[in-house]
């Protein structure tokens, strides 16, 4: 088994893990019936469509 022979400084364990322990941001798209940000493959919460037809209805 292999044993390091110095120990690893504190520092180069932090700039290790910071690339890939961030929390990144969700992706967001735009709705192509009225324009409003949201998550994609996900029904527009502002007008209820998917893909071209209305899957909830809205006031």
């Amino acid at each position: 088994m292999a044993v390091p022979k110095r120990k690893m400084g504190r520092a180069r364990t932090h700039a290790r893990r910071s690339s890939n322990d961030v929390i990144k941001a969700p992706s967001r798209s735009v709705c192509p019936q009225c324009g409003e940000v949201k998550l994609p493959h996900r029904v527009c919460p502002n007008c209820g469509f998917y893909k071209d037809r209305e899957v909830i209805e809205t006031d």
